[in-house]
């Protein structure tokens, strides 16, 4: 058998309301700490990944160009001319 206890009910209405401003704070203090964050990197002037790796790809392209051109272009190297004979010394030096 139950029975309608009016202090039960409002403590049950006050808890729901407390849970739902703890998760209307936890939501909001997120919301901060992203704005904050964004904030923070827009200052720092940091480089976008997708930037980055476009980079990345660009530089690896013109090595393999630079590479390629090298390797077409570079005529018989001449041989090394031999290092010179050191002379011996002499006995008063």
């Amino acid at each position: 058998m139950q029975t309608k206890n009016p202090f039960l009910d409002e403590i049950a209405k006050l808890t729901t309301a407390a849970a739902g401003l703890a998760q209307a704070a936890g939501e909001e203090a997120k919301t901060q700490f992203r704005s904050q964050a964004d904030r923070f990197v827009a200052e720092m002037d940091l480089v976008r990944r997708d930037d980055l790796d476009a980079l990345k790809a660009e530089i690896a392209a013109l090595r393999a160009e630079v590479a390629a051109l090298k390797s077409s272009s570079s005529p018989a190297k001449p041989a090394a001319k031999p290092a010179p004979k050191a002379k011996p010394a002499k006995k008063g030096e």
